[in-house]
C-alpha cells in the first residue's frame, strides 16, 4: 500500500483504495458517455469500487465518501490530481447545532443566486447546479452533509406538514419536495412565509436558481408547475454519515 499523500498513478488504483481530490472533477453516470451523475470538489475523498482494468474502459467506479454517492471518474482527469488518504470520519451534529447554522446556509444561497448560472443536471460545484446539488452545496458550505439526490434528501428529513397556502409549520432552511405520487423529483429550500429557492430547468419557465412561492396567488409558471407537484416538506435534524443510500 502506498504511504499517505502519495500522488495517484494508474497502477495504484486498486479496489478499496482511498483518495483525496486535488481539483474539481465531474462524476459520470456510466462507464461511457457524457451524462453527469454528480460533481466532486477539490478536497473530497473517494474509494475505488471497480478499477479500470476490470472493464477495459477509461473510467473507474468510485464511491464519494462524504455522501456515499457512487459515480464514474475519468482516469486521465485523476493522474496527479489525487493523493492517498484515509476515509473521513463523519462530522455529526445535534439538531440544535444544525439549526444554529441555517443562517449561514441561507447566506450561501443568496450569494449563489446572485452569480450568473444555468440549471445543470448533475451539477454540484456551481455556479451551474441542479436542484439537489444546490441543496447539498448550501448545507455543505456550513459543514452539514446531506444525501445527494432529491428523493434521498426527502427520506433523510423529519417530515413537516405543508400544503399550498398553508406553510405555518415551515421554518427557514426546511426542504420542500415536489414530484409524482410515486417519487420525489425536485427539492427546494424554504426561505420564509412559503417562499423557497431552487434550481430549475428551462422547460418549466426558468433556467437556473430562482425564488418561487407555495401560495396560490403566485401565478408565475414555475411556481404554478411545482405547486401542483408538491409532495411535502422536511427538516434537517442530522448529518449524513457517508453510507450509501438506496
Amino acid at each position: 500500500m502506498p504511504t499517505l499523500g502519495t500522488p495517484l498513478t494508474p497502477d495504484l488504483i486498486t479496489p478499496g483504495s482511498c483518495w483525496q481530490l486535488l481539483k474539481d472533477l465531474n462524476g459520470y453516470a456510466r462507464s461511457r458517455g457524457e451524462g453527469l451523475a454528480t460533481q466532486a470538489a477539490a478536497g473530497r475523498r473517494f474509494r475505488v469500487i471497480i478499477p479500470v482494468d476490470k472493464l477495459g474502459t477509461t473510467r473507474i467506479r468510485v464511491q464519494l465518501l462524504e455522501d456515499g454517492y457512487p459515480c464514474w471518474l475519468n482516469v486521465a482527469d485523476l493522474a496527479g490530481q489525487a493523493r492517498t488518504t484515509t476515509p473521513p470520519r463523519p462530522r455529526l451534529m445535534s439538531s440544535d447545532a444544525i439549526a444554529a447554522r441555517i443562517p449561514a446556509v441561507l447566506a450561501w444561497l443568496k450569494v449563489a443566486a446572485a452569480r450568473p448560472n444555468d440549471y445543470l443536471w448533475g451539477g454540484t460545484l456551481g455556479p451551474d447546479l441542479d436542484c439537489s446539488g444546490l441543496v447539498q452545496c448550501a448545507f455543505a458550505s456550513a459543514g452539514i452533509w446531506l444525501p445527494r439526490d432529491a428523493y434521498q434528501q426527502e427520506r433523510f428529513c423529519e417530515p413537516v406538514a405543508v400544503r399550498p397556502g398553508n406553510d405555518q409549520l415551515l421554518r427557514p432552511g426546511d426542504l420542500i419536495f415536489f414530484g409524482r405520487p410515486q417519487r420525489c423529483t425536485h427539492v427546494a429550500i424554504h426561505l420564509e412565509r412559503g417562499r423557497y429557492m431552487h434550481s430549475s430547468g428551462r422547460e418549466h419557465g426558468r433556467n437556473g436558481i430562482g425564488i418561487d412561492s407555495l401560495h396560490p396567488s403566485d401565478r408565475h409558471p414555475v411556481a404554478s408547475h411545482y405547486r401542483a407537484e408538491l409532495r411535502g416538506a422536511g427538516r434537517i435534524m442530522r448529518c449524513h454519515d457517508g453510507t450509501t443510500l438506496p
